[in-house]
């Protein structure tokens, strides 16, 4: 279940980085945004195991909130869903 999870996961990062990088983004800059989007999905994997921890969900999104910081545009790491 967690291969498939992250599998998943992965699947639109990578198919994001085929795109920016068929649109004239140098290989540096492919890199950057790969390294980026893996540090999201981290971020988000650690949210996952937080909630499934039971910790609360206020908590968790405290947490991702703080790991994303950097890497993402709004609060929920370039990520919100319907609950």
């Amino acid at each position: 279940m967690q291969r498939l999870l992250t599998t998943l996961a992965l699947a639109p990062l990578m198919a994001m980085a085929a795109l920016a990088h068929a649109q004239g983004h140098s290989d540096k800059e492919t890199q950057a945004d790969i390294q980026r989007h893996r540090a999201m999905a981290a971020a988000h994997e650690a949210a996952a195991k937080c909630l499934e921890s039971g910790k609360g969900h206020d908590l968790c999104m405290k947490e991702l909130q703080a790991a994303c910081k950097t890497l993402a545009i709004g609060k929920y790491c370039g990520m919100k869903h319907a609950h």
